[in-house]
C-alpha cells in the first residue's frame, strides 16, 4: 500500500490552516487518527487550527533552555497503584514562580502511561492534563496533555539518564526542525495526602504529537508498514544515522515503535524519533537489546535504518559534520553541566567513534550502506 498522503490547504477563521486526509484505495478517506479523528470536516478544521495555535503558543516555553522548577502535588499512593492500560485521570496541581516572582498554582490532572516503565519503575511515567482556562496567561498556555518523562527510581544515576536523554532531543533539533521539542523541568514531587515531599528530580516535558504535526505542516500517519519508498529520503537517512550515532536499536519505522510519522503537503512522509533511554550512549542498566539482533550490548552500534540512495546518506552525514561543534557544545552549556563530568567524557568519546566511522568511506560502507534494512 502506498502510504503517501495528500494535503489540501483551507482557510479557517480568516487565517490559513491545514486540512488533511489520507487517500486509501477505493476512494476511502481516513483522517489522521482512526479512533480519535474528528467526525466532520468542520471538526477536523477546528482540531488542526487548535493544534497550530497551541504550537505557536508553546514556542517560548520549549525554546527556553534553563531548567524550570515546579512542584507537582498529587495523591502518590493512587498514582503508583494505577497499573492498567486505561488508568483514570487523577487530580493534581502544578505550582511555579512566574516572572514577577508570584507563586502560581494550576489545577491539573495526571494519568499513568507506558508499558515497561509502568511495570518496572517505582514512580510511573505520566501524562499531564493542563486545563486551558487555568493555564491561560501562564507559561503553560497552549499545552494540552503532554508526556512527562519523569524519574523511574529516586536516585542520582536515574536522574542523570533523564538529563542525558534530553540532550538527545536537543541534538536532533540541531540537525532538523522536524523533531520533538522538549523542556527540562526540576520537579518537586509532593504527596497531597501527607504533604510530604517524596522526591526532587529532573523531568522532561515533551511536545505533543498533534502540535509537532501542526508545526511540520501535516497530519500524523498512524498506519504501520511504512517503507523507504514512502519516506522523504533525507530524513529517512537522518533518522537511521542518528539512531546509529546514539547507539539505539529500540525503534521501528514500519512498526511505529518510538517513531512518529508526519506527512507533508507534497506527499512525502517524515519520520521523527523519540524515546532514547535504551540507547548505548546513555547505557542505562535496564536497557537491553532484542536477542534477535546481532549485537548483545546496547553500547554496540548496529545500523537499523532503511536503505536509501547514497546521496541521502552523504547529505545526512554532512549535516552531522556541520553540527559537530554545536552538538559537543551542548555538553558544556548550563544543561550539559548538570551531567557528571565522567559521563560527559564517555559520551563525547562515544560520539568521536561515530565520526571516525562515518568519515571513513570503507567503514561507512560496511557498517551503514551494507547493513541497512532493505524494503520492497
Amino acid at each position: 500500500m502506498d502510504m503517501k498522503i495528500a494535503g489540501r490547504w483551507a482557510p479557517v477563521a480568516g487565517a490559513i490552516a491545514l486540512t488533511f486526509a489520507l487517500a486509501m484505495p477505493g476512494g476511502e478517506i481516513v483522517a489522521q487518527a482512526k479512533k480519535k479523528e474528528p467526525k466532520t470536516e468542520e471538526q477536523l478544521k477546528a482540531a488542526v487550527e487548535k493544534a497550530i495555535r497551541h504550537s505557536k503558543e508553546t514556542e517560548a516555553f520549549f525554546f527556553a533552555a534553563e531548567p524550570l522548577p515546579v512542584t507537582l502535588t498529587t495523591n502518590v499512593k493512587r498514582i503508583r497503584g494505577d497499573k492498567g492500560d486505561k488508568a483514570p485521570w487523577r487530580p493534581a496541581r502544578i505550582s511555579f514562580t512566574d516572572a514577577s516572582g508570584k507563586v502560581v498554582s494550576l489545577p491539573t490532572e495526571l494519568r499513568t502511561r507506558g508499558i515497561w516503565r509502568l511495570k518496572n519503575c517505582e514512580f510511573p511515567p505520566l501524562r499531564v492534563n493542563f486545563k486551558a482556562d487555568s493555564a491561560k496567561g501562564t507559561m503553560f498556555q497552549g499545552l494540552d496533555k503532554p508526556k512527562l518523562v519523569n524519574y523511574c527510581r529516586n536516585t542520582d544515576d536515574y536522574e542523570q539518564f533523564i538529563i542525558q536523554e534530553l540532550q538527545l532531543y536537543r541534538i536532533y533539533n540541531l540537525l532538523t526542525p522536524f523533531g520533538y521539542r522538549a523542556r527540562l523541568l526540576q520537579v518537586t514531587y509532593t504527596d497531597s495526602a501527607s504533604g510530604k515531599v517524596i522526591a526532587r528530580r529532573a523531568a522532561i516535558l515533551l511536545e505533543e504529537p498533534e502540535m509537532l504535526a501542526a508545526r511540520m505542516g501535516g497530519p500524523r500517519v498512524e498506519d504501520k508498514g511504512a517503507k523507504a519508498s514512502d519516506l522523504e529520503p533525507y530524513h529517512d537517512a537522518l533518522i537511521g544515522i542518528f539512531q546509529y550515532f546514539i547507539g539505539n536499536t529500540d525503534f521501528s519505522i514500519a512498526g511505529l515503535h518510538n517513531v512518529e510519522l508526519v506527512s507533508q503537503p507534497a506527499g512525502d512522509i517524515i519520520p521523527i524519533p523519540y524515546d532514547f533511554d535504551f540507547s548505548g550512549v546513555i547505557n542505562a542498566p535496564y536497557a537491553t537489546v532484542d536477542p534477535k539482533l546481532s549485537v548483545q550490548r546496547v553500547r554496540d552500534r548496529l545500523f537499523r535504518g532503511y536503505c536509501v540512495e547514497p546521496e541521502a546518506w552523504a547529505k545526512a552525514i554532512a549535516k552531522f559534520n556541520e553540527q559537530k561543534d554545536a552538538v559537543y557544545g551542548l555538553y558544556r552549556d548550563s544543561i550539559g553541566k548538570l551531567i557528571k563530568q565522567k559521563t560527559v567524557e564517555e559520551t563525547l568519546k562515544y560520539y568521536d567513534d561515530f565520526f571516525r566511522i562515518v568519515n571513513d568511506s570503507r567503514r561507512a560502507k560496511r557498517e551503514i550502506a551494507e547493513a541497512c534494512v532493505k524494503t520492497s
